[in-house]
């Protein structure tokens, strides 16, 4: 069953939750807010996709984040010390099947070529 990892006011998690509930695909939730992520949970994502993929730079969260402090996240390690205490600045959703990532964010076209096909 596909793992969605997100924070449900999301408007990009609550796209993908309607999209899988439109097209009658199983998932199970991971809320951050509530549940957290771990250490070992962010470097296995790390190893899969990169730590500048996990790291999004577009949201509210990274842009509120002083700029010096910014300037410090410039390798995994930071990266994930910064995820782990910031969440929400977690790119989203990333949606798992068996550990592995198989979709990161929410684009409709992508999404109906993998899980329509």
């Amino acid at each position: 069953m596909y793992i969605v990892y997100g924070i449900p006011n999301c408007n990009t998690v609550k796209d993908t939750i309607s999209f899988l509930k439109t097209n009658q695909i199983e998932y199970t939730f991971h809320d951050y807010k509530k549940k957290g992520i771990t250490q070992e949970k962010l470097q296995d994502w790390c190893k899969q996709k990169g730590w500048e993929v996990l790291l999004n730079k577009k949201g509210s969260t990274w842009r509120a984040y002083d700029i010096n402090h910014q300037r410090k996240i410039v390798n995994e390690k930071t990266a994930i010390d910064f995820l782990l205490e910031k969440q929400s600045a977690i790119k989203r959703p990333i949606i798992e099947l068996d550990g592995k990532i198989v979709m990161i964010g929410f684009d409709e076209t992508s999404y109906t070529l993998f899980f329509i096909r």
